[in-house]
C-alpha cells in the first residue's frame, strides 16, 4: 500500500546568491514518523524547514505541504511549529496567549489540557515576560501542537534548556508523537536526536548524506568503541583493525570496524587487558564519521 507523505521536497535547489543552500534534495515526511534532521552549521536544515513552512521558496525544484503548495495558508492550517527564536508578547499571561493562538484553529486543545501535557498549569496566570528562558521555550513549543497540528516542525526545540529541562520537553515531545502529532525537528544536540528520532535525515553541503532509520545509520559507519585496561597499551594500539586510539595511564579507548575479530586479535596476541568493554556508535560518532567522508568526497570531487 502507499502512504501518501504529508510533505515532500522534490529535486530542490535552493540559493541565496552565489551560495547553495539546498542542493538537489529529495526528502519525503510520511505520516506518523519522528524524523531528526542533522547536519552541521550551514548545511541546510533551517532552510528545509523554512520551504516546508512557506516563508521560502525553491530556486529549482517542487515543495509541497498536505499535496498543496506551502506557501498558500490554507494548506498550513494543519501545520504547527516553532522557530529557534522564542518572541513573546511580555505583559501578556500564558494563558492569554495559548488562548489567542488556539482561536485560530477549529479543533484545538483546551488551554489547561496543553498545559498540563508540558507541564506548566502552575504559570497561566504568570505573564510570559516574567518566565525564565526555559519557561518560555517550553511555551513556545507547546504553541506548536495547541492546533492538533498534523504535522510539526520544531527548529532547535530545547535551546537554551538545562538538561533537566531539556529531559521534561523530551517527554512531552513523546507523547504528543504517540498521540498521532508527526514530528521534524532540528538539534545541535546529539544525543536529543538520539532520545526522540525513529529515522534520521544527515545534511551535509546542502545535500541528503544519509536517510534511514536511526538504528540504521548507527549501523552505516561501522565503528564500535572499545575500552579495555592493559599494562603494555602501545601493543594494544597496534593490533589490526584499530582505527583510533586514546589512552589514559592504563587504560585504552579504541575505536575498531570489526569488534569480534579485534577481541580475537587481542586474545591471541597474549598482551594482558582486564575491564574489557565493548559498545556500537553513538549517533554522534555516526555523524562525525559520515559528515567527514561527506566533506572528503567533495574535497576530492574538486580536485
Amino acid at each position: 500500500m502507499t502512504i501518501t507523505p504529508l510533505a515532500t521536497l522534490e529535486g530542490v535547489t535552493r540559493r541565496y546568491g552565489d551560495v547553495t543552500a539546498l542542493d538537489d534534495v529529495d526528502l519525503r515526511i510520511e505520516p506518523g514518523s519522528l524524523v531528526g534532521l542533522l547536519g552541521p552549521n550551514g548545511a541546510g536544515k533551517s532552510t528545509v524547514l523554512s520551504l516546508l513552512q512557506g516563508t521560502r521558496c525553491p530556486t529549482t525544484g517542487t515543495v509541497t505541504l498536505f499535496g498543496g503548495d506551502p506557501a498558500q495558508a490554507v494548506n498550513r492550517t494543519r501545520l504547527g511549529s516553532t522557530p529557534q527564536e522564542t518572541a513573546l508578547p511580555p505583559t501578556l499571561r500564558v494563558g492569554e496567549v495559548v488562548d489567542f493562538v488556539g482561536r485560530h484553529f477549529a479543533d484545538r486543545v483546551p488551554t489547561a489540557a496543553l498545559a498540563e501535557q508540558f507541564g506548566f498549569g502552575d504559570l497561566l496566570r504568570r505573564q510570559t515576560g516574567s518566565l525564565s528562558g526555559g519557561q518560555q521555550r517550553r511555551l513556545a513549543v507547546a504553541l506548536a501542537f495547541v492546533g492538533r497540528p498534523r504535522l510539526v516542525l520544531l527548529d532547535e526545540p530545547t535551546t537554551g534548556l538545562d538538561v533537566d529541562a531539556r529531559r521534561t520537553l523530551w517527554d512531552a515531545i513523546r507523547r504528543q508523537h504517540e498521540l498521532g502529532a508527526t514530528i521534524v525537528l532540528t538539534s545541535h544536540y546529539l544525543e536529543e536526536i538520539e532520545a526522540l528520532a525513529e529515522r534520521v535525515v544527515v545534511l551535509g553541503g546542502g545535500r541528503v548524506i544519509t536517510d534511514a532509520r536511526l538504528r540504521d545509520v548507527l549501523g552505516l559507519v561501522g565503528i564500535h568503541r572499545v575500552r579495555l585496561r592493559s599494562t603494555d597499551p602501545g601493543a594494544v594500539e597496534r593490533l589490526a583493525g584499530v582505527v583510533q586510539a586514546s589512552r589514559d595511564g592504563d587504560a585504552v579507548e579504541l575505536d575498531v570496524r570489526d569488534a569480534d575479530a579485534f577481541v580475537r586479535d587481542l586474545v591471541r596476541s597474549e598482551v594482558p587487558f582486564t575491564d574489557l568493554a565493548v559498545r556500537g556508535a553513538t549517533l554522534e560518532e555516526a555523524f562525525l564519521t559520515l559528515t567527514a567522508d561527506a566533506r572528503a568526497d567533495v574535497e576530492r570531487s574538486a580536485a
